[in-house]
Order: structure tokens, then C-alpha cells, then sequence
């Protein structure tokens, strides 16, 4: 998909409805509940954090979403793939400012190049007892990336064509936190997998684009 033709989507986006659940589920592991079972208390409790679906331009002028995979460490999401993003710290106004703070950390997108489109629909990660919030955002122009080394293993950069194709949803074995096998619905993406709570709000982002873009 070219790029342009996302950005002549902008003004729609913004408009559509939140499939939430609907999109949700369709990736939704089995040893995980939806979202809406969890207690108003237990999810505002949970520590909070925020990501960022970023849309851009390549070399090319297809439009990319860019993904990380986090380095190896002893924690829930080890070695996994995400969206660039973190945790909400105490100088964070809102979550949409941790969102762009998180992700010019990790990624080095200047936050005045980004420009956030909506908020999306927040996913509670039960193994690491986070919220997430995660937004939808897009740079006008191919960005120069700058990984976090400290964070990030690596970047991966997605074609937004190869996210809307239904091929490219997969059932998958996958090492769960809890170090137990098991099969999950997932994205494969640029020969990656990617599971869990990422591929949820994945499927959110797929949901409101694809209608869009698709007639």
C-alpha cells in the first residue's frame, strides 16, 4: 500500500469505531481471559503503560508499521516482539505522552515528527499486570531509526499491505511466560511470529485499516 493512500485515510480513522473485543479475540492465546472478565479495580490497579503503532513511508513510499523485538532478560516479556513503548513514569502528563516519550526512546522517532492519530483499545497483560494503551500514530517521512540498545534486540519493519492480509494469520507454538507449550493464533510477519497481547492490538489496527483501504 502507498503511503499516500494512508494518509488520505486520516480523517476516516479518526472516525472509526473501536472493534475493541471483536478484534481482540481473534488472536487472544487460551491460557488468557478477555478483557472485558478482569475487574474495573484490577485493571485500574495494574501499573499502566503505553505503545505506539507507528505508520511511515519507506524508500519506496509503501507505508510501514515498525515493530521491536526486546532484549533477552529475566521478565515476563523477554525476547519478545512489541510495539515501541513502556512504562508510564511519574513525569508523564498522559499516556499518550509516554507513548511518544517511549517510543523516541526506543526507536528515536523525534517526538515532534510524530503525529498521533487515535487511541486505540487498552489490553491488560496478565503475566506482567500492565494496561496498555496504544496508539495509532504516523511520520510524514521515512524516519531515521536509532534502537535503544539498551532495550531493543532489533527493529522490524512491516509492510502495512503484509499486516491486512488474512494469509498471514497463523496458529503457532509458542513458549509461554509461564514456560509452558502452547498453541496460539498470531501475525506472522517478516518470518516473525508475533502472539499475545502485540497481535491483539495488531488485530485492532488491521480491523479499522483494512475497510478503508480495501474497496
Amino acid at each position: 500500500m502507498n503511503f499516500k493512500t494512508f494518509i488520505k485515510q486520516i480523517a476516516k480513522l479518526e472516525q472509526a469505531p473501536l472493534p475493541a473485543s471483536t478484534s481482540h479475540s481473534k488472536l487472544l492465546p487460551p491460557t488468557r481471559q478477555n478483557q472485558n472478565t478482569y475487574s474495573k479495580a484490577q485493571l485500574e490497579n495494574a501499573k499502566q503503560a503505553a505503545v505506539m503503532a507507528l505508520i511511515y513511508p519507506d524508500n519506496n513510499q509503501d507505508a510501514n508499521l515498525v515493530l521491536i523485538l526486546r532484549k533477552t532478560y529475566k521478565g515476563a516479556h523477554s525476547a519478545q516482539i512489541a510495539f515501541p513503548g513502556g512504562k508510564r513514569e511519574p513525569e508523564d502528563d498522559s499516556l499518550k505522552t509516554t507513548a511518544l516519550r517511549e517510543t523516541y526512546e526506543e526507536i528515536g522517532v523525534p517526538i515532534a515528527q510524530m503525529h498521533v492519530i487515535k487511541q486505540l483499545s487498552k489490553v491488560y497483560i496478565p503475566p506482567s499486570n500492565f494496561n496498555v494503551q496504544p496508539y495509532l500514530g504516523y511520520v510524514a517521512h521515512t524516519p531515521q531509526f536509532i534502537k535503544q540498545d539498551s532495550e531493543v534486540e532489533a527493529l522490524i519493519e512491516v509492510k502495512l499491505e503484509a499486516l491486512l492480509k488474512n494469509a498471514n494469520l497463523k496458529n503457532a507454538q509458542v513458549q509461554t511466560s509461564y514456560n509452558t507449550q502452547v498453541e496460539v493464533p498470531a501475525f506472522q510477519l517478516n518470518g516473525n511470529i508475533v502472539w499475545g497481547a502485540t497481535a491483539m492490538m495488531l488485530s485492532e489496527v488491521k480491523d479499522i485499516i483494512k475497510p478503508l483501504v480495501s474497496h
